[in-house]
């Protein structure tokens, strides 16, 4: 039997208004993914990226169209259920790091792990802190650590309840080259450890050309899907 796509976008239009009139913003998405999969999205800065991936985490609510995640239709979902969804399937990495300031690395990566009930969220928070190459920040708080490292924090924030779907957006942004490649790599080696779909938004095609597919945004639509060397070769 076939499998079922684990996203499934369909016909997602986003309008919203402004003084000058409605601005369209996607223009009609259709987007299927498989689990386990890789998908780098790519695009001039307004071509929708990072808000096709706010409608993927359910951030954004479309105009018209069915957002199909992880076999729900969060379109559908009340605030309440939709915070739910993403603490049990959903893991997001910000370009900005978003973690809270007055928090140490330790305690940051535990939010979601307390959140979901785990009475091991602290013991778990260091495997993951540990994962990632922090096992001796644990007790510094984001402006004691590098940019690098607060993307590693927020990296191991996202993959600590072990996500199906990992969402990435811009998580090289505010990096230099060198770091910038070092989160990039543990992002993908998280990934294969916990085999989780990965949606990787970048202005980098060279980047995005690390992911199974690749996936061309213009204007709000999608210009063109790319099976890369890298899928072609996997499957000789």
């Amino acid at each position: 039997m076939p499998q079922e796509p684990i996203i499934s976008l369909k016909d997602i239009h986003l309008t919203l208004k402004s003084d000058a009139g409605p601005v369209n913003i996607l223009r009609g998405i259709d987007l299927t993914v498989q689990p386990g999969e890789t998908v780098g999205i790519v695009g001039p800065s307004g071509s929708g990226k990072s808000t096709l991936m706010s409608i993927m985490a359910g951030l954004e609510v479309p105009t018209s169209g069915s957002v199909l995640m992880a076999g729900e239709a969060i379109e559908k979902l009340d605030e309440d259920a939709l915070a739910r969804f993403r603490r049990e399937n959903i893991g997001i990495v910000f370009q900005s790091f978003h973690l809270i300031p007055t928090m140490t690395a330790l305690e940051n990566i535990a939010i979601p792990l307390e959140l979901a009930g785990r009475t091991d969220a602290f013991e778990m928070a260091a495997e993951k802190l540990a994962a990632v190459g922090l096992a001796d920040r644990s007790s510094h708080y984001p402006s004691q650590l590098s940019g690098g490292e607060q993307q590693r924090v927020a990296l191991a924030r996202a993959v600590c309840t072990n996500p199906k779907i990992l969402l990435a957006d811009e998580p090289t942004g505010n990096l230099d080259g060198k770091t910038g490649h070092i989160i990039v790599d543990l992002m993908f080696e998280l990934h294969a450890q916990q085999e989780a779909t990965l949606i990787l938004i970048t202005h980098d095609d060279q980047l995005a050309r690390r992911c199974d597919h690749l996936v061309r945004l213009e204007d709000g639509r999608i210009a063109s899907i790319e099976t890369t060397l890298q899928q072609v070769a996997a499957g000789e």
